[in-house]
């Protein structure tokens, strides 16, 4: 059985086991064809499609994204694209040499393998083993502190990604950002450290309030996220504030490529020396308590505590501790939180996303459904009624002389 949606209420799915007769269940029912002859996986498709866009098209009072490593992977312009966990394995093998590679797995005790004998290869298990263990191992047997350097540095630099031309993550930014002004701005969640959703941003004329000040240089604060901007329609004794379109709220949980610390500060800039970023390692969690990420993992929390909460969760593994504590609280606390988790499939096998696949099945404020970033983005709802563009494009054609 094959599961595209999953939920206490709906669920679509189908069986391929006999390839000349697909069965699909819609909410638990078979659906019956009939004598039609359509390609009944499309058909559960474009029912789980609808379904989701149905829930989308309501407008939540508090609307969040979390994006994960899967919001990136595989995209990026030129050769340079988005890495997954198992490729920044194999190119962290490359560079330190396998021979390298290999010495290091063996001095850390690193043998973690499926059931069929593989390696399992989880660089961020790796880096946590690793990075204890260098004031204990003579340089001399091997330099595991160089190792560990010159991983970072290529995390660092696999990061430094150029938003495609008709990119998801534009898209998806100017359909969820179609709200009534009124309601509070969307918020976007990323663990990302790459700019792809700012490159978007700019690319449609966004404002972004990100914890930045707009005075050079950016320094970043905390109380700049209580900031908004608004039209005051030239004056100045106006008491109702304007609030304009296309402004949401963006947080950068595990750091960013144009981070860094100087003289007490965090500060923006184009090229850092030393990105402020929590690289992959099983300390993320004691990682959070600092600045700025104990401001935004604060945030995070808070948001999720709110009435009529929707949050949407795209690329992201439920590995890390600290943020799904945060989403499990909120389930068990908050009557009015809604959760949609947009994954690549629902595996019940999947370890960490088990226990959610095992709540949506109970709950009906869990939705899981199997789409992929790309897709999920060309199906969100696109709320008309909401248009953004404040003034119609003028066009002037001057003819050649």
């Amino acid at each position: 059985m094959v599961n595209l949606l999953l939920n206490n209420t709906s669920s679509v799915a189908y069986d391929e086991k006999d390839e000349n007769n697909i069965k699909v269940f819609i909410d638990g029912k078979e659906h019956d064809f009939g004598e039609s002859t359509e390609n009944r996986i499309d058909y559960a498709q474009a029912t789980k499609r609808n379904k989701y866009a149905y829930t989308l098209n309501n407008q939540f009072e508090n609307l969040l994204l979390l994006t994960g490593a899967g919001s990136s992977i595989g995209w990026g312009k030129g050769v340079k694209k988005g890495k997954s966990m198992v490729d920044l394995w194999n190119d962290a093998e490359a560079l330190l040499t396998p021979a390298i590679f290999d010495k290091l797995l063996k001095t850390i005790n690193y043998n973690d393998r499926w059931e069929d004998g593989t390696i399992i290869k989880n660089l961020e298990r790796v880096l946590s083993m690793a990075t204890p263990a260098i004031p204990f191992i003579p340089k001399d047997e091997i330099d595991i502190e160089d190792c560990v350097n010159k991983i970072k540095d290529f995390i660092k630099g696999a990061c430094q990604l150029i938003l495609p031309d008709n990119s998801p993550h534009t898209l998806l930014l100017n359909k969820m950002t179609k709200r009534k002004v009124t309601l509070p701005r969307f918020k976007l969640f990323t663990l990302n450290y790459d700019m792809m959703f700012e490159q978007a941003a700019c690319e449609s004329n966004f404002v972004i309030i990100d914890g930045f000040s707009y005075s050079y240089p950016r320094t970043f604060s905390g109380r700049n996220y209580d900031y908004d901007i608004v039209s005051r329609n030239l004056s100045r004794v106006k008491e109702e504030d304007n609030f304009i379109q296309k402004v949401f709220h963006l947080y950068k949980l595990h750091g960013s490529v144009n981070w860094e610390r100087e003289d007490g500060r965090i500060l923006q800039k184009e090229v850092p020396d030393n990105p402020i970023m929590i690289y992959p390692h099983q300390s993320k969690y004691e990682s959070s308590y600092e600045q700025p990420y104990f401001e935004m993992m604060s945030r995070f929390q808070s948001s999720l505590r709110k009435e009529n909460v929707f949050l949407i969760t795209i690329g992201f593994s439920f590995g890390d501790k600290h943020i799904v504590t945060s989403i499990i609280e909120a389930l068990e606390q908050n009557p009015s939180f809604q959760l949609m988790i947009i994954n690549r499939g629902i595996d019940d096998s999947n370890v960490n996303l088990a226990p959610f696949i095992e709540a949506a099945r109970k709950y009906s404020n869990i939705s899981i459904i199997s789409e992929t970033f790309e897709d999920f983005a060309k199906n969100y709802p696109d709320l008309k009624s909401y248009n953004q563009d404040t003034s119609k494009q003028i066009i002037i054609n001057i003819p050649n002389s």
